[in-house]
Protein backbone atom coordinates (compact mmCIF):
# COMPACT_ATOMS: atom_id res chain seq x y z
CA UNK A 1 0.00 0.00 0.00
CA UNK A 2 2.66 2.51 -1.04
CA UNK A 3 -0.02 4.82 -2.44
CA UNK A 4 -1.65 5.01 0.98
CA UNK A 5 1.48 6.67 2.42
CA UNK A 6 1.08 9.60 0.02
CA UNK A 7 -2.47 10.44 1.16
CA UNK A 8 -2.71 14.04 2.28
CA UNK A 9 -5.20 15.08 4.95
CA UNK A 10 -8.33 16.85 3.79
CA UNK A 11 -10.76 16.24 0.98
CA UNK A 12 -9.06 15.81 -2.41
CA UNK A 13 -10.57 17.89 -5.21
CA UNK A 14 -13.12 16.15 -7.45
CA UNK A 15 -11.84 17.92 -10.56
CA UNK A 16 -8.16 17.21 -9.90
CA UNK A 17 -8.73 13.57 -8.97
CA UNK A 18 -10.94 12.98 -12.03
CA UNK A 19 -8.50 14.65 -14.42
CA UNK A 20 -5.67 12.67 -12.83
CA UNK A 21 -7.63 9.40 -13.28
CA UNK A 22 -7.92 8.62 -9.58
CA UNK A 23 -10.46 6.40 -7.83
CA UNK A 24 -13.64 8.38 -7.10
CA UNK A 25 -14.16 6.69 -3.72
CA UNK A 26 -10.81 7.50 -2.10
CA UNK A 27 -9.53 9.93 -4.76
CA UNK A 28 -5.99 8.62 -4.36
CA UNK A 29 -5.71 5.20 -6.05
CA UNK A 30 -4.81 5.09 -9.73
CA UNK A 31 -7.53 3.80 -12.07
CA UNK A 32 -5.21 2.54 -14.82
CA UNK A 33 -2.38 0.01 -14.68
CA UNK A 34 -0.12 2.09 -16.91
CA UNK A 35 0.51 5.77 -16.26
CA UNK A 36 1.30 6.35 -19.95
CA UNK A 37 -1.89 6.71 -22.06
CA UNK A 38 0.15 6.31 -25.26
CA UNK A 39 1.22 2.79 -24.34
CA UNK A 40 -1.66 1.62 -26.50
CA UNK A 41 -1.51 -2.04 -25.52
CA UNK A 42 -2.58 -1.13 -21.98
CA UNK A 43 -4.13 2.31 -22.58
CA UNK A 44 -7.45 1.51 -20.93
CA UNK A 45 -6.46 -1.55 -18.88
CA UNK A 46 -7.71 -1.13 -15.32
CA UNK A 47 -7.12 -3.19 -12.19
CA UNK A 48 -10.20 -5.05 -10.98
CA UNK A 49 -10.27 -2.86 -7.87
CA UNK A 50 -8.63 0.31 -6.57
CA UNK A 51 -5.18 -0.49 -5.13
CA UNK A 52 -5.80 1.86 -2.17
CA UNK A 53 -9.43 1.42 -1.04
CA UNK A 54 -10.52 -1.75 -2.86
CA UNK A 55 -13.39 -0.13 -4.82
CA UNK A 56 -14.23 -2.33 -7.84
CA UNK A 57 -13.52 -0.51 -11.10
CA UNK A 58 -16.15 -2.37 -13.11
CA UNK A 59 -19.49 -2.08 -11.37
CA UNK A 60 -21.49 -4.29 -13.73
CA UNK A 61 -21.16 -6.15 -16.99
CA UNK A 62 -20.69 -3.66 -19.84
CA UNK A 63 -20.42 -0.75 -17.42
CA UNK A 64 -18.09 1.30 -19.62
CA UNK A 65 -20.31 1.22 -22.72
CA UNK A 66 -21.72 4.55 -21.51
CA UNK A 67 -18.34 6.21 -21.81
CA UNK A 68 -19.05 6.69 -25.51
CA UNK A 69 -21.46 9.47 -24.60
CA UNK A 70 -18.92 11.14 -22.33
CA UNK A 71 -16.19 10.80 -24.96
CA UNK A 72 -18.50 12.29 -27.58
CA UNK A 73 -19.26 15.28 -25.33
CA UNK A 74 -15.55 15.79 -24.65
CA UNK A 75 -14.67 15.71 -28.35
CA UNK A 76 -17.47 18.12 -29.25
CA UNK A 77 -16.35 20.49 -26.48
CA UNK A 78 -12.75 20.24 -27.67
CA UNK A 79 -13.73 20.87 -31.30
CA UNK A 80 -15.89 23.88 -30.40
CA UNK A 81 -13.05 25.29 -28.29
CA UNK A 82 -10.46 24.87 -31.05
CA UNK A 83 -12.90 26.36 -33.57
CA UNK A 84 -13.49 29.44 -31.42
CA UNK A 85 -9.76 29.85 -30.76
CA UNK A 86 -9.01 29.47 -34.48
CA UNK A 87 -11.70 32.01 -35.30
CA UNK A 88 -10.38 34.55 -32.74
CA UNK A 89 -6.67 34.11 -33.55
CA UNK A 90 -6.57 33.33 -37.29
CA UNK A 91 -10.08 34.22 -38.39
CA UNK A 92 -12.41 32.67 -40.93
CA UNK A 93 -13.15 33.84 -44.41
CA UNK A 94 -15.13 32.71 -47.44
CA UNK A 95 -12.30 33.89 -49.71
CA UNK A 96 -9.77 31.27 -48.66
CA UNK A 97 -9.65 27.82 -47.11
CA UNK A 98 -8.88 28.64 -43.44
CA UNK A 99 -11.85 26.55 -42.33
CA UNK A 100 -10.37 23.47 -44.00
CA UNK A 101 -7.03 24.15 -42.33
CA UNK A 102 -8.82 24.23 -38.96
CA UNK A 103 -10.60 21.00 -39.86
CA UNK A 104 -7.27 19.30 -40.62
CA UNK A 105 -5.53 20.61 -37.52
CA UNK A 106 -8.50 19.69 -35.32
CA UNK A 107 -8.64 16.18 -36.80
CA UNK A 108 -4.93 15.58 -36.15
CA UNK A 109 -5.25 16.88 -32.59
CA UNK A 110 -8.28 14.67 -31.97
CA UNK A 111 -6.39 11.59 -33.15
CA UNK A 112 -3.39 12.46 -30.96
CA UNK A 113 -5.56 13.12 -27.90
CA UNK A 114 -7.77 10.03 -28.28
CA UNK A 115 -5.98 7.87 -25.67
CA UNK A 116 -6.20 10.69 -23.12
CA UNK A 117 -9.88 11.32 -23.90
CA UNK A 118 -10.71 7.60 -23.58
CA UNK A 119 -9.14 7.48 -20.12
CA UNK A 120 -10.76 10.73 -19.07
CA UNK A 121 -14.19 9.55 -20.19
CA UNK A 122 -13.81 6.35 -18.12
CA UNK A 123 -12.71 8.36 -15.10
CA UNK A 124 -15.65 10.77 -15.43
CA UNK A 125 -18.15 7.94 -16.01
CA UNK A 126 -17.00 6.01 -12.95
CA UNK A 127 -17.07 9.15 -10.80
CA UNK A 128 -20.76 9.63 -11.62
CA UNK A 129 -21.63 6.23 -10.14
CA UNK A 130 -19.19 5.98 -7.22
CA UNK A 131 -19.30 8.74 -4.66
CA UNK A 132 -16.46 10.05 -2.53
CA UNK A 133 -16.19 8.53 0.93
CA UNK A 134 -14.03 10.55 3.34
CA UNK A 135 -14.08 7.65 5.81
CA UNK A 136 -13.38 4.90 3.27
CA UNK A 137 -11.02 3.07 5.66
CA UNK A 138 -13.87 2.33 8.08
CA UNK A 139 -16.82 1.98 5.66
CA UNK A 140 -17.43 -1.22 3.76
CA UNK A 141 -17.76 -1.12 0.00
CA UNK A 142 -21.37 -1.26 -1.13
CA UNK A 143 -22.35 -4.66 -2.46
CA UNK A 144 -22.45 -4.99 -6.19
CA UNK A 145 -25.98 -6.12 -6.98
CA UNK A 146 -25.63 -6.57 -10.72
CA UNK A 147 -22.28 -8.32 -10.93
CA UNK A 148 -22.16 -11.88 -12.16
CA UNK A 149 -18.54 -12.99 -11.78
CA UNK A 150 -18.71 -15.46 -14.67
CA UNK A 151 -19.73 -12.72 -17.09
CA UNK A 152 -17.13 -10.15 -16.06
CA UNK A 153 -14.07 -9.48 -18.25
CA UNK A 154 -10.94 -11.36 -17.31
Amino acid sequence: MEQEKKIKPGRPSYLVSTLDNRCPRCRTGKLFTSSNPYYLKNAVKMPTQCPVCGQPTEIEVGFYFGTGYVSYALTVAFSVTTFLLWWMIIGLSTDDNRFFWWLGVNSVLMILLQPILMRLSRSIWLSWFVSYDADWRNNKIQTLDRVIPGQMEK
